[in-house]
């Protein structure tokens, strides 16, 4: 009896050594992933800024009570506001919620017949989703000049057909999608990734490059679009707009869209 008790004590601390190895590996694990995401994600928005520069002046605006939005008190994302000079507005959103990072990024233009811009990446671990869509909020489809810019967006999505897609619930949005890239990765793919992204706003902002500023009057109907597409988020819904809403209620969150991501009431009133 003696021998067999002291026999299961040896098996229990052997099984809680090596529990414990396991957990110290799983977390130095993680932590080296987490550091991997962070520095992925803060180059890759570095990248985007560095496209934008060179393609455009942009003026840094005050995202005033916005500057950091906690949905908890472990999720708390950052926010940027800048103005695309001759374009519109531009939203950042960056979080870091341990073995998760988040980068979404906003192109919302008002003075160029564009469509909006808007990338999300998320970085898990050793998972990546990078999510790139583009919403149709324009006076015509159909006029030759959108034609143009939208046949430049999709020979864009192409070259990235060989990332894998990944498979998103049907939504309203999706009428106002003409071109939408969802791809899913690995660490390996993080610089495809990266070009990507910095693909997607030279290719943007070169397509906007060739357009005619738009007229007081159109600006103002480009405006009233944009907004409308908004108003919709916050009524009809979407998964990151649902949220936010569940977090701060659907009136800031209304807020927090007209000011900062969106801006249409910054440059509405211009």
């Amino acid at each position: 009896m003696k021998n067999k008790a002291e026999n299961n004590k040896k098996l229990v601390k052997g099984i809680l050594l090596g529990s414990a190895l396991l957990a110290g590996t799983g977390a130095a694990f993680a932590a080296a992933s987490i550091s991997k995401n962070v520095r992925s994600m803060n180059v890759t928005l570095s990248g985007g800024m560095r496209t934008i520069t060179e393609n455009a002046k942009i003026r840094p605006l005050d995202p005033g009570k916005y500057q950091q939005i906690a949905l908890n008190k472990a999720v708390k994302f950052n926010v940027s506001q800048y103005e695309i000079c001759g374009i519109g507005n531009l939203s950042v959103m960056k979080v870091n919620v341990g073995v998760m990072q988040m980068l979404s990024f906003i192109i919302t233009p008002f003075e160029k017949e564009m469509p909006i811009l808007s990338a999300d990446y998320i970085y898990m671990l050793g998972k990546r989703m990078a999510y790139t869509e583009f919403y149709d909020t324009v006076s015509s489809k159909d006029s030759e000049e959108y034609r143009e810019v939208i046949d430049q967006l999709r020979s864009f999505a192409l070259k990235y057909s060989y990332l894998e897609d990944v498979r998103t619930t049907p939504s309203w949005q999706d009428d106002m999608m003409s071109v939408v890239l969802h791809k899913s990765g690995k660490p390996c793919d993080d610089p495809a990734i990266y070009e990507m992204f910095c693909d997607a706003v030279s290719i943007y902002l070169e397509a906007a490059a060739k357009l005619p500023q738009l007229t007081q009057e159109e600006r103002k109907v480009k405006c009233e679009l944009n907004r409308k597409f908004t108003d919709r988020l916050i009524s009809q819904g979407g998964i990151s707009t649902d949220m936010f809403k569940k977090a701060i209620g659907s009136e800031r969150t209304k807020d927090f869209f007209d000011k900062v991501l969106f801006g249409t009431e910054i440059f509405g009133n211009k």
